[in-house]
């Protein structure tokens, strides 16, 4: 593997760039586009001011790289890594104004995403995973990522971000597991998967996800012990149907509702 100190490095200059590049657009009176005909998919300034930036600094510094990002798309590259960059998952949140948004930078190689960082940049959080880091870096300083060790559905607190989930199929199989656990909450895109990491729910199930929805998020998750794949149990890199689970019990009972 290469240098990953260096690679760890940038990523967190990636996530300090972003905030610098998002943070005076938060709560103003910024303009919105809408990229989706027929439905609403916003996109800001500051999403694309922050994959800018983002873009920016791995030109001077890991040119060999390859890039996927939601605003600019793909840049192919030699190394064998690609950063997987959302510039702002939870647009939506953001325009507003809630605090629940984040900036997702993943680092994937062969065999998908390796390392992570959700950062929140007005809560001051920061969720690192991959390479045997794990942690929470925010205004009460640094604090391990560990997934809570709940093995029953009947305890489990669940998340996701709309309650239509996804087509009604989907969102028919995440309501046979919402009917089995103790409490369902919705609405908090990538820092569902965070609060998932710091041990504070246990299941998030989604459907319709890209690849740059899921590559940061996969990485933290799986770094503070907890599992990440698709509704079938297989790889969650590409997105699509994504269930994150605290434990392997967990995660078999929500798979067996899932697929009926």
């Amino acid at each position: 593997m290469q240098d990953r100190t260096a690679i760890i490095d940038t990523a967190h200059a990636l996530a300090d760039a972003a905030r610098d590049a998002i943070l005076p657009h938060f709560r103003t009176r910024l303009g919105t586009d809408n990229k989706l005909a027929g439905g609403f998919d916003p996109v800001t300034e500051a999403d694309r001011a922050a994959e800018r930036a983002m873009r920016d600094i791995l030109g001077q510094r890991r040119p060999d790289d390859a890039i996927l990002g939601e605003e600019y798309g793909t840049q192919p590259g030699t190394s064998g890594l690609t950063w997987v960059l959302d510039p702002i998952d939870g647009t939506r949140g953001f325009i507003s104004g809630t605090p629940t948004w984040g900036v997702l930078i993943g680092v994937a190689d062969h065999s998908g995403p390796v390392y992570g960082l959700i950062d929140q940049p007005y809560i001051g959080e920061r969720f690192e995973g991959g390479w045997r880091r794990a942690s929470l870096t925010g205004p009460r300083g640094v604090k391990p990522l560990a997934v809570r060790d709940t093995g029953d559905l009947a305890q489990a607190t669940l998340m996701t971000t709309f309650p239509e989930v996804g087509t009604t199929d989907d969102a028919a199989a995440f309501r046979r597991v919402a009917a089995r656990v103790r409490l369902t909450r919705y609405g908090m895109d990538c820092y569902a998967y965070a609060l998932l990491a710091l041990g504070h729910v246990d299941l998030v199930i989604e459907a319709g996800l890209q690849p740059y929805d899921i590559a940061a998020p996969l990485a933290v998750v799986q770094a503070a012990g907890g599992i990440v794949t698709d509704w079938q149990g297989g790889s969650a890199a590409s997105g699509g149907r994504v269930i994150a689970a605290a434990t392997p019990a967990l995660h078999r009972a929500a798979l067996d509702l899932l697929n009926g």
